[in-house]
């Protein structure tokens, strides 16, 4: 069994077809997909397809370049679902700030405040977190400490590979590892990748972006999880059935909801 812990499937690159995907994956191997909140408009799509498959979830949440859309009534009553298994995708992004300066730190400000307010509401909840985190190590790691997101924990996803987020390993954070791991230029992720504890790895998508080798450039799909573990057990010199064992028991303990898939069918 595998799990895909952050697919976009509620994305409009798969309105056509996602029934077959999600077959398709399923067939394969891969039993539990998480779908991630990352535009509130989204979420009920999300909502629905979490209820027409046993083995797939959702979470809500809104991400870092769609701060405007946080509406704290909206993303309770789409947590209140039992279906609704963390909150996310949230986090910062600071790869497209604004060139003035003043303008630059307003827009750091309000996604640090709407950071905020998702670590609490999960804490609120106990639910886990799904942290998104690009040009921005320093104040994410600085917020999740300081907020005590260590009650919930939670996974980075798409783990950039810095060394400086390695110890949020001890506050209760997974690392999600995606196609990226199977790219040439993913140097610094491979040569990190064993400092990550074995008992935090997490295999993901984020499908429909970063399709794995060789089908980068296509669409990306939860199927192609397979790909990420098959390099990933490569590169931890283990074999690819203890690869799938470990990462499917770490998101059974990070995202507990995830038990009720042992006994899911399609």
């Amino acid at each position: 069994m595998i799990i895909d812990t952050h697919c976009h499937l509620d994305d409009t690159r798969f309105r056509d077809d996602v029934d077959t995907v999600i077959k398709n994956a399923y067939e394969k191997g891969v039993q539990g997909i998480i779908i991630p909140g990352a535009d509130i408009d989204d979420l009920g799509y999300a909502q629905e397809l979490s209820h027409r498959y046993e083995h797939v979830f959702f979470a809500a949440g809104i991400h870092p370049y769609h701060h405007e859309q946080y509406d704290e009534k909206i993303l309770r009553s789409f947590l209140s679902d039992e279906k609704c298994i963390a909150v996310g995708e949230c986090g910062l992004d600071y790869f497209r700030l604004p060139e003035d300066a003043e303008e630059k730190h307003a827009e750091k400000q309000v996604q640090q405040a709407i950071f905020a307010k998702h670590i609490a509401l999960a804490r609120e909840l106990k639910k886990p977190l799904i942290v998104h985190i690009r040009d921005a190590n320093e104040d994410s790691k600085r917020l999740l400490i300081e907020e005590k997101a260590s009650e919930v924990g939670g996974v980075l996803h798409c783990y950039n590979a810095s060394k400086h987020l390695l110890d949020l390993a001890q506050h209760g954070f997974y690392f999600g590892i995606g196609g990226v791991l199977t790219f040439k230029n993913a140097k610094n992720l491979v040569e990190v990748l064993p400092l990550i504890p074995k008992e935090k790895l997490l295999l993901e998508t984020d499908a429909p972006y970063l399709t794995p080798m060789p089908y980068r450039g296509e669409r990306n799909e939860p199927v192609y999880t397979l790909l990420v573990a098959q390099k990933m057990a490569e590169l931890l010199n283990i074999s690819v059935t203890e690869l799938h064992n470990l990462t499917s028991k770490n998101a059974f303990t990070l995202f507990k909801a995830l038990e009720k898939i042992k006994l899911a069918t399609i």
